[in-house]
């Protein structure tokens, strides 16, 4: 089972760069690249709804689960 993180794909469709989007969600950039890189193994619900706000999106337009035992 893995949860994806699509980040990339919002911010490229908005055309904002990842310093932009870490400054109005409130993360380090840091932060962000661990969000879009995978490797997090967890994320606030908080935290989730202020990129939902920033992006103007649904938390199903940045979240995907892709089944690993197909």
């Amino acid at each position: 089972m893995a949860i994806v993180v699509r980040i990339d794909v919002e911010l490229a469709k908005r055309k904002m760069s990842v310093g932009e989007f870490a400054e109005k969600v409130g993360l380090t950039p840091a932060n962000v690249a661990v969000l879009k890189n995978g490797r997090a193994k967890a994320v606030r619900f908080s935290t989730l709804e202020a990129m939902c706000r920033v992006l103007e999106c649904q938390p199903g337009d940045l979240l995907e689960f892709i089944d690993d035992e197909e």
